[in-house]
């Protein structure tokens, strides 16, 4: 073992005189690994809550939509057929788009109208699976059976079987004025996402009773696309693009909901930034430790230096005792914010039925429980910033140690 590192390791473990130097050294070292714990577990619940708004709104969203210009696709067909030699399409679903407004009795509601075909729906999207009453494969071409989202439905007063009429605003020219065409249709459904802005505005029928209603003949509005990797959408529409032939308009989830997943970012990125400053001020403590360590082996250091030690040897010295502080405390900091974060389902209720309170309330967040998506990536760049923060706090000092003038040391001793 070079002495270097075995004089370091010796300080560090030492008992000093000076018991302040201890506590400031043990307090950094706590300081960074609370940092680091706190940065890990935070990220971990960031990206599970994008884990999971995302997958409800591609329970509802496919991956990738392409749209016929004017809402109207004749030649869908060809469109999913194509679609669907690419080697990521997974399934394809036709579907027409329309508003509308939904009444039963007095109460009238503003609605976005889906036609689509249940059994290549539930293919595409998950609302089959997100029914809380009734059956998505209840609505049977010519029966004219509607399936609401749950805020909707309550929004009007509907449940399961109940008779609704759906108001569309493409009319009939008659010589009084253009009326609209009205349509009476038999709740089968109730789906809930989790999502308001679906589960308040979205009304699925038929794809043959909205090409009737809608008086789109044998035309469709466009294809959703689902894809075995959802990450991959990008690529995909690219090469539908250079695919497919003809007006249409190719949007994957990213496009559409390009606010909302880069606010997302924008949001993870300066909580790590923020967080960051809690290991930077942690790691900054290690400053001061040393500083007063240097002073406290003044004497030590002269000896060293009249043994041959060189500059070079000092610096070295009280940069492995830096260094030691920062690796000990991103240690405990690693494992500590790993299990946590590993285990948030567990910790968060057991402080909820502890202080007798509830941090995700049911009557106000549609996700009542904090969920946890530990990424490795995340955890190295912690790591190894939080190490880079530790050996950058010991340069100053150590450089300090190495101009010690040996004969200015040992001058009062």
């Amino acid at each position: 073992m070079r002495y270097e590192l075995l004089v370091g390791l010796r300080y560090t473990r030492a008992k000093r005189r000076n018991h302040f130097i201890s506590f400031i050294s043990l307090t950094s070292m706590m300081g960074i690994a609370l940092g680091v714990a706190a940065l890990i577990v935070v990220l971990s619940v960031m990206n599970g809550f994008q884990k999971e708004v995302r997958a409800r709104i591609l329970g509802v969203v496919a991956h990738v939509q392409i749209s016929g210009t004017g809402n109207r696709l004749d030649d869908w067909q060809a469109v999913a057929r194509e679609a669907a030699a690419n080697p990521q399409v997974k399934a394809a679903a036709p579907f027409v788009n329309g508003q509308g407004m939904v009444m039963l009795g007095a109460n009238v509601r503003g609605v976005v109208v889906r036609g689509v075909v249940p059994d290549l729906e539930q293919k595409v999207a998950e609302i089959g699976l997100r029914m809380v009453a009734g059956r998505l494969d209840a609505l049977v071409p010519g029966e004219f059976g509607i399936v609401l989202g749950a805020e909707l439905a309550r929004a009007i007063g509907a449940s399961v079987d109940d008779k609704v009429t759906l108001i569309a605003p493409q009319g009939l020219v008659t010589p009084a004025g253009i009326i609209p065409r009205l349509k009476q249709f038999t709740v089968v459904g109730v789906f809930e996402v989790g999502m308001f802005e679906y589960d308040s505005t979205l009304a699925l029928i038929h794809f043959a009773d909205a090409q009737k209603l809608y008086s789109m003949g044998d035309a469709a509005s466009g294809v959703r696309l689902k894809l075995n990797d959802l990450f991959q959408s990008r690529e995909v529409t690219r090469d539908l693009m250079t695919r497919l032939r003809g007006d249409l308009y190719i949007a994957d989830w990213t496009r559409s909901h390009a606010n909302y997943f880069r606010a997302v970012q924008i949001e993870k990125t300066m909580m790590f930034i923020i967080l960051l400053l809690i290991v930077a001020v942690a790691a900054f403590n290690i400053v001061s430790t040393l500083v007063m360590a240097v002073t406290d082996k003044q004497a030590d250091i002269a000896i060293l230096r009249t043994l041959g030690a060189s500059p070079g040897g000092i610096l070295k010295i009280f940069m492995v005792q830096g260094a030691l502080i920062g690796v000990i405390g991103t240690f405990i900091g690693v494992v500590g914010g790993v299990a946590l974060a590993l285990n948030i389902d567990v910790v968060v209720p057991f402080l909820e039925r502890l202080f007798s309170v509830q941090f995700l309330s049911r009557e106000v967040y549609y996700i009542t429980e904090l969920p946890s998506d530990l990424q490795g990536g995340d955890v190295v760049a912690i790591g190894l910033v939080s190490l880079l923060l530790s050996l950058l706090a010991t340069i100053y000092p150590s450089l300090r140690a190495a101009r010690v003038n040996p004969a200015e040391a040992l001058r009062y001793e």
